[in-house]
């Protein structure tokens, strides 16, 4: 998938596509049934499918510190969307100049202009421009004038219930990971690259791979029975999510110590998907109190993952 790094770096070849627009936050089931729309329209017109996203998000720049936590960070909704064979990720950087523009500049040197948009997929709830004011009638107009395709996206529904990446996102913070992952069509997953940390884990006797998670507001916190993918394979652990209370952490991070595993995994990116979660993160009175505990958690995930088999070499 061809990644476009903001509206500077569309180029001429670029003009021409089926196009749909949002955050796209998660790649969800309702996301994955949009898309294949955009798939195979594209292929039904022969023009490449894309998906334009904002970073930092909307209410990212909005609301700041109360936005909603991030469900997937940048890299996770790129490689998702590789995964799914969408040909084109526009990622346009949003901010308050941006936000303010015309709808209708948006519409004309945009999408029109700039992208030869010839097809639109949209939620009929889509806003944009200053102070919000474009909207779905006004792209209606837009399509009837200058002759482009335009459709509203419908919400997948499981058992009754709206996917979305808000029901997801509450789903994660009631420690639901198995209604997240059926909305999500995978387990919930956290990447990142493996930083040198303070050793502490090592010289507890729990070696941990240390990875910082770039983003604002997690959705996930407390220590979790995981699965991590590994440039030398698959394998089993426990993780703390959260900002290392006991060690007067600075920033939220991931913290992975994983089972039968000694090799050096600094600079190498790490997916670990969580499975079960063991308790809330705490904070210890002192480093013994800590490393007791860590060999409880353990405990409790091999004895988590000594009744899931299945589990053993799998992340699906």
């Amino acid at each position: 998938m061809e990644l476009i790094r903001g509206i500077h770096n569309i180029l001429p070849q670029h003009k021409g596509c089926v196009l749909t627009i949002g955050n796209f936050d998660g790649v969800h089931l309702g996301h994955q049934a949009v898309l294949a729309q955009v798939k195979q329209l594209a292929q039904s017109k022969q023009l490449p499918s894309c998906v334009m996203v904002f970073e930092p998000q909307p209410l990212e720049l909005f609301a700041g510190s109360d936005a909603p936590a991030r469900i997937s960070r940048f890299r996770e909704k790129y490689l998702a969307l590789a995964e799914l064979g969408i040909d084109r990720l526009l990622c346009v950087g949003f901010n308050r100049a941006f936000a303010a523009q015309d709808p209708e500049q948006f519409i004309e040197d945009l999408l029109l202009d700039k992208l030869g948009v010839q097809h639109l997929i949209v939620g009929d709830d889509f806003h944009f421009g200053q102070a919000r004011s474009g909207n779905y009638a006004l792209l209606e107009r837009a399509a009837s004038k200058y002759g482009f395709g335009l459709n509203s996206t419908s919400s997948l529904k499981l058992e009754q219930q709206r996917v979305s990446s808000t029901l997801i996102r509450s789903a994660l913070q009631a420690d639901q990971l198995h209604l997240a992952e059926t909305m999500l069509g995978r387990p919930f997953a956290l990447t990142g690259r493996v930083r040198h940390g303070r050793k502490l884990g090592r010289n507890l006797g729990f070696p941990t791979a240390n990875v910082w998670l770039y983003r604002k507001k997690l959705p996930v916190s407390g220590v979790y029975a995981i699965t991590a993918r590994t440039c030398f394979g698959v394998f089993q652990g426990v993780a703390n999510i959260g900002n290392r209370p006991t060690v007067q952490g600075v920033r939220e991070q991931l913290e992975a110590h994983l089972f039968d595993f000694n090799q050096d995994l600094y600079g190498s990116q790490i997916e670990v998907v969580l499975r079960h979660k063991l308790r809330a993160e705490q904070r210890f009175d002192n480093l013994d109190a800590l490393k007791q505990q860590i060999a409880v958690d353990e405990a409790a995930a091999k004895q988590y993952f000594s009744q899931q088999p299945a589990l053993l070499n799998s992340l699906t």
